[in-house]
Protein backbone atom coordinates (compact mmCIF):
# COMPACT_ATOMS: atom_id res chain seq x y z
CA UNK A 1 0.00 0.00 0.00
CA UNK A 2 2.57 2.61 0.77
CA UNK A 3 4.31 1.57 -2.50
CA UNK A 4 2.37 3.71 -4.14
CA UNK A 5 1.68 6.44 -1.96
CA UNK A 6 5.50 7.17 -2.40
CA UNK A 7 4.83 7.12 -6.30
CA UNK A 8 1.81 9.77 -5.78
CA UNK A 9 3.87 11.83 -2.86
CA UNK A 10 6.57 12.00 -6.07
CA UNK A 11 4.10 13.24 -8.69
CA UNK A 12 2.55 15.86 -6.19
CA UNK A 13 5.87 17.27 -5.16
CA UNK A 14 7.05 17.37 -9.50
CA UNK A 15 4.05 19.17 -10.10
CA UNK A 16 4.69 21.37 -7.48
CA UNK A 17 7.97 22.04 -8.56
CA UNK A 18 6.60 22.44 -12.02
CA UNK A 19 4.70 25.61 -10.84
CA UNK A 20 6.52 27.42 -8.59
CA UNK A 21 10.20 26.70 -10.09
CA UNK A 22 11.50 27.01 -6.70
CA UNK A 23 14.18 24.12 -7.08
CA UNK A 24 13.07 22.81 -3.69
CA UNK A 25 10.28 20.40 -4.17
CA UNK A 26 12.32 18.38 -7.28
CA UNK A 27 14.65 16.88 -4.73
CA UNK A 28 11.84 15.69 -2.39
CA UNK A 29 10.45 14.10 -5.73
CA UNK A 30 13.48 12.16 -5.85
CA UNK A 31 13.15 11.00 -2.74
CA UNK A 32 9.89 10.00 -2.88
CA UNK A 33 11.03 8.07 -5.60
CA UNK A 34 13.87 6.42 -3.69
CA UNK A 35 11.24 5.36 -0.83
CA UNK A 36 9.17 4.02 -3.31
CA UNK A 37 12.11 2.14 -4.71
CA UNK A 38 12.66 0.92 -0.86
CA UNK A 39 9.23 -0.05 0.02
CA UNK A 40 9.12 -2.08 -4.00
CA UNK A 41 11.94 -3.76 -2.44
CA UNK A 42 9.77 -4.74 1.26
CA UNK A 43 11.66 -2.36 3.93
CA UNK A 44 9.48 -1.62 6.84
CA UNK A 45 7.40 2.00 6.79
CA UNK A 46 10.30 3.38 8.98
CA UNK A 47 13.02 2.38 6.82
CA UNK A 48 11.18 3.76 3.55
CA UNK A 49 10.87 7.17 6.09
CA UNK A 50 13.97 7.08 6.91
CA UNK A 51 15.14 6.91 3.62
CA UNK A 52 12.81 9.76 2.24
CA UNK A 53 14.28 11.97 4.80
CA UNK A 54 17.65 11.36 4.58
CA UNK A 55 17.95 10.78 0.45
CA UNK A 56 15.64 14.08 0.23
CA UNK A 57 17.68 16.50 2.81
CA UNK A 58 21.16 15.40 1.44
CA UNK A 59 20.28 15.76 -2.36
CA UNK A 60 18.96 19.17 -1.58
CA UNK A 61 22.22 19.85 0.53
CA UNK A 62 24.83 18.85 -2.04
CA UNK A 63 23.48 19.39 -5.45
CA UNK A 64 20.57 22.69 -4.39
CA UNK A 65 23.59 25.40 -4.43
CA UNK A 66 24.73 24.13 -7.48
CA UNK A 67 21.77 23.62 -9.60
CA UNK A 68 20.98 27.17 -8.52
CA UNK A 69 24.20 28.37 -9.34
CA UNK A 70 23.89 26.56 -12.70
CA UNK A 71 20.39 27.63 -13.71
CA UNK A 72 20.63 31.19 -12.24
CA UNK A 73 17.07 30.76 -10.15
CA UNK A 74 15.97 34.08 -9.03
CA UNK A 75 18.85 36.24 -10.31
CA UNK A 76 17.10 37.69 -13.42
CA UNK A 77 16.59 41.30 -12.57
CA UNK A 78 13.07 42.29 -13.67
CA UNK A 79 11.55 45.23 -13.86
CA UNK A 80 12.76 48.51 -12.19
CA UNK A 81 15.53 46.28 -10.69
CA UNK A 82 16.57 46.10 -14.41
CA UNK A 83 17.29 50.09 -14.28
CA UNK A 84 20.49 49.84 -12.25
CA UNK A 85 23.72 51.08 -13.66
CA UNK A 86 21.81 52.57 -16.72
CA UNK A 87 22.27 55.38 -18.88
CA UNK A 88 19.90 58.24 -18.58
CA UNK A 89 19.44 61.70 -19.67
CA UNK A 90 18.07 64.32 -17.26
CA UNK A 91 15.31 66.19 -18.79
CA UNK A 92 14.27 68.06 -16.19
CA UNK A 93 17.09 69.71 -13.57
CA UNK A 94 17.96 67.94 -9.99
CA UNK A 95 19.33 69.64 -7.35
CA UNK A 96 19.56 69.61 -4.11
CA UNK A 97 16.14 70.18 -2.56
CA UNK A 98 14.48 69.25 -5.78
CA UNK A 99 14.19 66.10 -7.64
CA UNK A 100 14.04 65.96 -11.26
CA UNK A 101 13.46 63.72 -13.68
CA UNK A 102 15.42 61.51 -16.06
CA UNK A 103 14.44 59.82 -19.27
CA UNK A 104 15.83 55.95 -19.34
CA UNK A 105 15.34 53.96 -21.93
CA UNK A 106 12.36 55.80 -23.24
CA UNK A 107 10.34 56.17 -19.88
CA UNK A 108 10.53 59.03 -18.23
CA UNK A 109 11.78 58.89 -14.17
CA UNK A 110 11.38 60.86 -10.57
CA UNK A 111 15.54 61.46 -9.70
CA UNK A 112 17.37 62.59 -6.89
CA UNK A 113 21.30 62.84 -6.95
CA UNK A 114 23.20 61.07 -4.68
CA UNK A 115 25.50 63.94 -3.98
CA UNK A 116 24.93 67.23 -2.90
CA UNK A 117 25.75 68.16 -6.35
CA UNK A 118 22.76 69.98 -9.05
CA UNK A 119 22.66 68.32 -12.01
CA UNK A 120 21.57 69.96 -15.65
CA UNK A 121 19.46 69.14 -18.36
CA UNK A 122 20.53 67.18 -20.89
CA UNK A 123 23.62 66.07 -19.04
CA UNK A 124 23.99 62.11 -18.78
CA UNK A 125 23.81 60.17 -15.50
CA UNK A 126 23.79 56.36 -14.26
CA UNK A 127 21.08 54.93 -12.16
CA UNK A 128 22.93 53.84 -9.05
CA UNK A 129 19.93 52.65 -6.84
CA UNK A 130 15.84 52.82 -6.56
CA UNK A 131 14.38 54.55 -3.12
CA UNK A 132 10.35 53.91 -4.16
CA UNK A 133 9.55 55.09 -7.41
CA UNK A 134 12.89 57.54 -7.59
CA UNK A 135 16.01 56.62 -9.40
CA UNK A 136 19.00 57.57 -7.25
CA UNK A 137 21.64 59.07 -10.16
CA UNK A 138 25.19 60.24 -10.38
CA UNK A 139 26.90 62.58 -13.18
CA UNK A 140 28.17 60.12 -15.64
CA UNK A 141 32.19 61.14 -15.37
CA UNK A 142 33.03 62.19 -19.03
Amino acid sequence: MSTWLWLIAAIIFVIIEALTLGLVTIWFAVGALAAFFVAWLGFSLQTQITFFIVSSFVLLYLTGPIARKYLKIGTTKTNVQALINELGIVREKIEQVKQGQIEVKGQFWAARASTDEDIEVDERVVVQKIEGNTLIVRKLLK
